[in-house]
């Protein structure tokens, strides 16, 4: 049973990890926007938005 702890928890350690690097790589994926490119992406997402909302029946809420 001893045995069978030791890879529980090598594989914790291992998920851990995994997920640290998961984080930092997305952490790095942020930081690589300047404010420009971060304002004009979401001035896109804004009238990509509106476009949908006026194309659409209003149904939904």
């Amino acid at each position: 049973m001893h045995r069978a702890w030791k890879w529980v928890g090598l594989a914790g350690a291992v998920g851990m990890a995994a997920g640290g690097v998961l984080v930092a790589r997305d952490q790095r994926q942020r930081n690589a926007y300047s404010a420009d490119d971060v304002r004009e992406r979401l001035h896109q997402r804004h009238a990509d938005a509106q476009a949908r909302a006026g194309g659409e029946s209003g149904d939904r809420p």
